[in-house]
């Protein structure tokens, strides 16, 4: 495995996040700071406590996996994208590099990135509301693989765009959605029975609850049953490189 060149295109990754750290890490932190002043407050008031948790504090899972999984599809599909944009992906692709060595460089920057925001936020929601972390160990292994996985589907999501448009039909049209019917900012046992069925088929309710649980001890579904769906959506989204691999799809042409 060359690990200089994945050390040479994930510094450069890294670099271009810090180049432009107002909008890749200071907006998301801002807008979710937005939703804790908005739901965490305004509602909260209305609100006390949901599975005996205060408001505040319940949400503050849920906007953390927000923002981790639009910023991990983001950064990683914006890396790929642009390199085959500008055509300098050639230059890339003419050096002695393997698509698996590529792939780890611009995931591992992806997914870098998105968990520096996350880390942010998490430490600037105590200005807020107070939380507990019951089980750490598990909040940083739902934190891995949902980053990893949601960098591995940004990062086809760029392989798959050929404009603009494309880049951003995606995560706007369906991963916002499917994040806010989630759970993000609510328990589906407060849903009628035929919407909290509907949202048993919205694959981000798991793994909000699943993170959720890590905090509280309290979840929509079983952890297991969480952390089962996060790593199929895991194994989907290698199975995909990995055909992308084999047959060079986006990728050489």
């Amino acid at each position: 495995m060359n690990l200089e060149a994945i050390r040479a295109i994930y510094k450069f990754e890294m670099a271009r996040a810090w180049r432009t750290k107002m909008q890749t890490i200071l907006a998301p932190v801002l807008t979710t700071s937005l939703y804790f002043i908005v739901f965490g407050a305004a509602i909260g008031r209305r609100v006390e406590e949901i599975d005996g948790v205060d408001y505040g504090a319940f949400i503050v899972p849920g906007l953390i996996m927000l923002s981790l999984l639009t910023q991990s599809i983001s950064n990683a599909s914006v890396g790929i994208y642009f390199p085959r944009f500008t055509g300098t992906i050639y230059e890339v692709l003419s050096a002695p590099v393997s698509a698996f060595e590529i792939v780890i460089a611009y995931v591992g920057a992806a997914a870098t990135k998105a968990l520096i925001v996350a880390g942010i936020i998490l430490a600037t929601a105590n200005l807020f509301v107070s939380y507990s972390i019951d089980h750490p160990g598990w909040m940083l292994l739902f934190l891995l693989l949902t980053t990893i996985t949601f960098s591995l589907f940004g990062f086809l999501i760029g392989l798959w765009a050929d404009n603009f448009e494309r880049l951003n039909i995606v995560p706007m049209l369906v991963v916002t959605p499917l994040v806010f019917l989630g759970g993000t900012f609510y328990s589906i046992d407060m849903l009628p029975g035929f919407w909290r069925a509907v949202s048993m088929f919205n694959p981000v309710l798991y793994l909000v609850s699943g993170f959720r649980w890590s905090f509280y001890g309290v979840a929509d579904v079983s952890v297991a049953v969480s952390l089962g769906m996060t790593s199929l959506f895991l194994v989907l989204c290698l199975t995909a490189v990995w055909w992308i691999f084999k047959t060079g799809w986006r990728l050489k042409s």
